[in-house]
């Protein structure tokens, strides 16, 4: 098992310059730097090209899939040591998002300086997509919803309902778009999911942070790391004493099987318990919060991802 990927480190708040930075962008886009234009850019032929910027790639992945050669995709975080939730927008991302006709954030408190450069960046014409919104989740539910299933296909559908609604006449371009993401582009994805459920549903597993949450529901395992600890490695807190005991005695005695690590948030108190894991023979299975390479696509990094979790849990039970 590789170590945590160089540069990551704990979370830490967004800070106040992010605000200046936003300023800067909105004066940017405003003074000639960019063109905005009312509708979509004309592609050859006629069509639209819907220019689409997204906040974070894993979702701008999608989009692109989804949109084909009517849309141009845009993702303003697609460094993988790059935090999200500290991330400090620039001008160029205050440009582009100026000229976008579509920008999807993610939202439940995850990106909320991607909120301010669309308000600092007014555009009449411009849709937004919100996930949290399309979820119905508020600030304080856990953000990382393109690690459920279920939220996945919903966020599909809805980004292929506004395609349709900002570009009506490729209507049925964009319904087959969805159709060969689904059945074709998706299926080992899906197919991973329902075997590792079917197979290892109630199984005991820990975690690093949050981002495990919705991967563990959706698979249907049994996360036993207090939730506390893992929002506080998520939020960038120190965690409490007595979650780190109770962390500590649930790797000693093996209760759980198989320890799942983000490899982009570490710090002292999650490598001690890596070490532990392994320490004990509980396999460490290995995810990430953004595309990693940065070049992948979705489904071939959940795809890696989830074949991990399902060696590690065949290795940790034997079936």
């Amino acid at each position: 098992m590789s170590t945590a990927i160089p540069g990551a480190g704990r979370r830490r708040a967004v800070t106040a310059g992010c605000l200046g930075v936003i300023a800067a962008a909105t004066l940017a886009a405003t003074s000639g730097c960019s063109t905005a234009s009312s509708a979509a850019t004309p592609a050859a032929g006629g069509s639209r090209v819907i220019q689409v910027v997204a906040a974070e790639n894993f979702w701008g992945s999608i989009a692109s899939q989804l949109g084909g050669t009517h849309v141009k995709v845009a993702s303003l975080i697609s460094n993988p040591d790059t935090d999200p939730h500290s991330y400090e927008p620039t001008t160029a991302d205050g440009r582009a998002v100026s000229v976008a006709d579509y920008v999807i954030s993610n939202g439940i408190g995850y990106d909320a300086w991607a909120g301010q450069l669309l308000s600092a960046n007014p555009m009449p014409h411009r849709t937004a997509l919100n996930v949290g919104t399309v979820l119905g989740k508020k600030v304080g539910d856990n953000p990382h919803q393109w690690y459920s299933a279920d939220s996945l296909h919903q966020v599909v559908d809805r980004i292929t309902a506004d395609y349709k609604t900002m570009d009506p006449a490729d209507a049925a371009y964009f319904d087959a778009q969805q159709q060969t993401f689904l059945t074709r582009t998706l299926a080992p994805y899906d197919q991973l999911e329902a075997e590792i459920e079917a197979r290892y549903a109630g199984t005991p597993i820990g975690a690093s942070e949050s981002i495990v949450t919705p991967l563990a529901e959706s698979l249907g395992l049994k996360l036993l790391t207090p939730e506390s600890f893992l929002d506080a490695e998520s939020e960038g807190s120190d965690p409490t004493a007595a979650d780190k005991a109770a962390i500590d005695r649930q790797i000693a005695t093996r209760q759980i099987k198989v320890y799942v690590f983000n490899t982009q948030n570490s710090d002292p108190d999650v490598m001690a318990q890596v070490s532990a894991a392994k320490a004990q023979g509980i396999p460490v299975a290995q995810v990430t919060e953004t595309l990693a390479p940065a070049n992948d696509s979705f489904q071939d990094w959940q795809v890696q991802q989830l074949q991990g979790i399902e060696s590690a849990l065949k290795q940790a039970t034997g079936t």
